[in-house]
């Protein structure tokens, strides 16, 4: 049996719906340009040492009182200001933080042959999920690469070493790659030390290229240059 339909209240409960989905959307374009505005701050306050005047030692323990939980974010923030050329920065209101986080990833990745106008076009017309799987297209050469969500149970004095070293390797990264990439660089880290001297020499040989991965353009060539020249 259908429900009787009170088209009274029917309508009052479809237009509450529209009016929070609604609201939704302009509060986090909102928030999309207040975190563009954060970034370039953060980025102000670690280069005049802001941090001095509430008496802190470093700009760590300034993110640290700000972002208590991870400093992650505020990295990733400020990575868009750090890294983008300025014609890009003047845009970032427009196409806000999360997909200034993608265009960085593009930016550190091409230096100077990064393609600015072409890629901010593509920012402005692209939804935010269909622009990042655009620009992770781009970056790994493949349209679609297979994941799994893995779940490990931490112990809490466990948690803040194994945060430690994820924002560690963030940062050598680059603060623009996931959690999984940096966690892959731990462990390919990991391997190729253990197996460096009398280990499986297959395993070292894969842990080396995986972190040759991770190196941006110039330093890859760098790297072969001194490899090639080492072996002439």
């Amino acid at each position: 049996m259908l429900p009787k339909l009170n088209h009274r209240r029917a309508l009052f409960v479809l237009t509450k719906i529209d009016e929070i989905l609604s609201w939704e959307k302009k509060n986090e374009a909102e928030r999309d340009t207040r975190f563009v505005e954060l970034g370039r701050y953060l980025c102000e306050v670690r280069a005049g040492q802001y941090w001095r005047v509430e008496k802190l030692a470093s700009f760590d323990d300034f993110l640290t009182r700000r972002f208590p939980e991870s400093r992650r974010k505020a990295y990733y923030l400020m990575s868009i200001h750090e890294h983008l050329p300025p014609q890009a920065r003047r845009e970032l209101k427009a196409v806000g933080w999360t997909k200034g986080v993608e265009l960085a990833k593009l930016a550190r990745r091409d230096g100077q042959d990064f393609d600015c106008a072409t890629w901010l076009h593509k920012a402005r017309e692209m939804p935010k999920e269909q622009f990042k799987h655009e620009v992770e297209k781009e970056l790994t050469g493949l349209d679609t690469e297979p994941s799994e969500i893995i779940y490990f149970k931490f112990y809490k004095s466990q948690i803040p070493v194994i945060e430690q070293a994820i924002e560690t390797a963030a940062l050598m990264l680059g603060t623009e790659k996931s959690r999984g990439y940096c966690l892959e660089m731990i462990c390919a880290d990991f391997l190729a030390g253990a197996n460096l001297d009398s280990g499986n020499s297959n395993v070292l040989l894969l842990s080396i290229l995986r972190l040759f991965k991770f190196l941006p353009g110039e330093k890859r060539k760098a790297f072969l240059a001194h490899e090639i020249g080492k072996a002439s």
